[in-house]
């Protein structure tokens, strides 16, 4: 399994970077099947970079704001209107209603246009499904929207994705045992933060901490905070492998 980190901008995007945009790849039926998590606000133009955009296997979406969801107008442009022809429809796991608050963001007009090139598939609290070489399991977290963790398995190997989360003793459990824990850290032990609505680096190192995970790696970092204060939060509760992601980096599980 190979995770790309696409986008890794918190909240919007930043000089640097996309927001939240994360390429999982694997083996499948002699092809290799492309799992997306989350398509963010300029995610679509350097995913390009990295596959064809018609070559997208399935999507999954941790929660509908727009550093999270946006780019999907795009690619629904992509998807009816390529010179090729409409591919086929791929499954797209989001909240409830993300159809219709998806179509509405784009403009489109009843019949829900955005059904056309995608099959919806709601993310409920505690939902496994299967997706190509993949098994998928969800987990609703602390966030003013509905919003998932998201959990990958494929021969073994386990990535955990925290999405957007305030601090959630569950997320530990849920986590257990990851390979790679891709969670986010958008805000700062020194700052007065407001509840359920992100973590610190060191509330990211305590949930790997509990969770026993392997390697820990930071995302969502807005670009107006500070990364090395962001790294220095971490040092506090977490002394394993770890990093702070940026757009390219490439991890093998």
């Amino acid at each position: 399994m190979r995770l790309t980190i696409v986008g890794c901008s918190g909240s919007f995007p930043g000089p640097d970077s996309a927001a939240s945009c994360y390429l999982v790849e694997a083996p499948f039926e002699d092809r290799t099947f492309r799992l997306v998590l989350d398509l963010g606000s300029g995610a679509l133009g350097p995913l390009q970079e990295y596959i064809d955009l018609r070559d997208i296997d399935a999507i999954s979406l941790s929660h509908l704001h727009a550093d999270h969801c946006f780019d999907m107008s795009g690619l629904y442009v992509v998807r009816k209107y390529h010179p090729a022809g409409p591919p086929p429809k791929i499954p797209v796991y989001a909240p409830p209603g993300s159809d219709w608050q998806l179509s509405n963001a784009y403009g489109t007009t009843a019949p829900n246009g955005m059904t056309l090139p995608f099959e919806f598939h709601d993310l409920v609290d505690g939902l496994e499904t299967t997706i190509g070489p993949f098994t998928l399991t969800a987990r609703r977290t602390p966030h003013p929207v509905e919003a998932y963790a998201i959990r990958v398995e494929n021969e073994g190997r386990v990535l955990v994705y925290s999405g957007d989360t305030g601090p959630d003793d569950g997320l530990a459990e849920f986590a257990t045992g990851a390979d790679v824990f891709l969670c986010e850290a958008s805000f700062v032990e020194s700052a007065e933060n407001p509840p359920d609505l992100h973590l610190t680096g060191a509330d990211a190192g305590r949930i790997a901490g509990k969770a026993r995970v392997s390697r820990l790696l930071l995302t969502h970092i807005p670009p107006w905070t500070d990364r090395d204060e962001v790294e220095a939060d971490l040092a506090t509760t977490w002394s394993g492998e770890r990093a702070l992601v940026r757009p390219g980096d490439v991890v093998e599980l």
